[in-house]
């Protein structure tokens, strides 16, 4: 399997100079934006960049991974956290706004994620769409997952059409429908392959896929991925997976999903062994169902424009900070990082 150092490809140009990859993140920003607020009847909010500890509500990712946190001077406060993400945060967002069934909110995230293993395509500074919706509890079902994920794909079509018009160089990549897969499908269908090879050998063949059902253990007793116990269901879940030609390999655009109810939370946390968090505030929230069930997912923003804009290096899109080694090589291979 590759690292993310060999994903640099050779002979790399960038088609544009710097102003105008500027202009064109823009465009790829507000297109998008506009078309998945209006396919999912989304309001636009503010959110936060930095939580209270200890109430439940950042994402604690795969569980390992330690939020970057501070001590504020002059409030009262034990501990602050820089998010990880707002997977919970929305759901919590959902019921303060007052949201119906049917309509939602979307919002830019800002995270750090410090123990983010650089590369051409992660970076500790993360940046994506968060959205939820509110659902109705007897909507909880594949159907649901999976037309969302149409809207979304379809999104990221007229995106991919409308950037094009304006920038010939670029070059259609995306085929006309998203293909559906599940994790032990996939499992079952490449048993001798590493879960990061199955996703390039599957996203080379269809271009676009969607793998369901990421979080829990495999028929081999592997799992496809991590996924948190206590926002995404396990089996109502998934990413979206394109084929980057530039980079030659599966591209992760997003991860979504119907998020747990009760019944889930209580099951995915005692199969995580994470069942003391029962007791936090936002645990609480859904168990006493004072939460709306809802399904969501981010969006990566870098992701999508590097994507979109056939860029090698994701330090192309967004400034961060990158290894002194990784910089020199880019440059050797002219990747001109931000």
């Amino acid at each position: 399997m590759l690292t993310e150092t060999q994903l640099l490809p050779d002979g790399y140009v960038s088609t544009q100079s710097l102003g105008e990859l500027n202009d064109s993140i823009h465009l790829v920003k507000t297109v998008f934006e506009s078309n998945l607020a209006r396919r999912l009847n989304l309001k636009r909010v503010s959110s936060p960049l930095f939580l209270e500890s200890g109430t439940g509500v950042n994402d604690q990712l795969n569980g390992i991974e330690a939020p970057v946190s501070f001590q504020p001077s002059h409030i009262d406060s034990e501990k602050l956290e820089i998010v990880h993400s707002l997977a919970k945060w929305k759901r919590t967002a959902l019921a303060m706004y007052e949201m119906a069934p049917g309509s939602g909110l979307v919002t830019d995230m800002k995270a750090i994620r410090k123990d983010e293993e650089v590369g051409p395509i992660h970076s500790i500074y993360v940046d994506q769409w968060d959205w939820e919706q509110v659902i109705d509890k007897h909507d909880r079902h594949t159907n649901t997952l999976r037309d969302t994920v149409r809207i979304i794909y379809a999104c990221i079509k007229d995106t991919e059409a409308h950037i094009n018009r304006e920038y010939p160089a670029l070059h259609n990549k995306l085929p006309e429908h998203i293909t559906f897969i599940t994790s032990q499908e996939l499992e079952d269908r490449y048993p001798n392959a590493s879960p990061k090879q199955r996703e390039d050998l599957i996203a080379e063949q269809f271009k676009a896929v969607f793998i369901e059902q990421i979080g829990g253990s495999l028929r081999s007793g592997m799992k496809h991925d991590g996924r948190s116990p206590d926002y995404d269901d396990w089996q109502l879940n998934g990413d979206i997976i394109l084929w980057n030609p530039v980079l030659q390999s599966a591209f992760e655009v997003s991860s979504m999903g119907i998020r747990v109810d009760e019944e889930a939370l209580l099951r995915q946390l005692k199969l995580a062994g994470n069942m003391e968090r029962v007791q936090l505030d936002f645990h609480r929230s859904i168990l006493e169902r004072r939460l709306p069930y809802s399904i969501g997912g981010g969006i990566g923003q870098s992701r999508l424009c590097m994507f979109l804009l056939e860029k090698a290096h994701i330090g192309e899109i967004q400034h961060s900070v990158w290894p002194k080694q990784m910089r020199a090589l880019c440059e050797s291979r002219n990747v001109r990082l931000l």
